[in-house]
């Protein structure tokens, strides 16, 4: 299995920066989407933004211009930049890693979760 370690979250101001990191490691051969989840007390879990290992990058509308989510294949770590962090903001944040692989001709798909990391933003 994928393992997921997350590391970053903390306690910043409004208007503050902070970059999430998370390593996988296991067994994690063939294609990969890595996203970055949200879910802020009394709300459903959302997604932040995704990343394939391609590049292309999808990313929920509030976060547009302020967040950037990278990867390095290398190190089969993706990352979250979060600028102009806002209160709003505040919500544990999980890793998720989705991997594909093929088998006989069939394409199989295993999801991952990191264990959430809190990101608090005070005003």
């Amino acid at each position: 299995q994928v393992q997921l370690v997350e590391s970053g979250g903390g306690l910043v101001q409004a208007g503050g920066s902070l970059r999430l990191s998370c390593a996988a490691s296991g067994s994690t051969s063939g294609s990969s989407v890595m996203a970055w989840y949200r879910q802020a007390p009394g709300k459903q879990r959302e997604l932040v933004a995704s990343i394939d290992a391609g590049g292309v990058v999808n990313s929920e509308k509030s976060v547009k211009g302020r967040f950037t989510i990278s990867r390095d294949n290398a190190k089969r770590t993706v990352y979250l930049q979060m600028n102009s962090l806002k209160p709003e903001d505040t919500a544990v944040y999980y890793c998720n890693y989705a991997l594909y692989t093929y088998y006989g001709g069939e394409r199989y798909e295993n999801t991952y979760w990191g264990q959430g990391t809190q990101v608090t933003v005070s005003s």
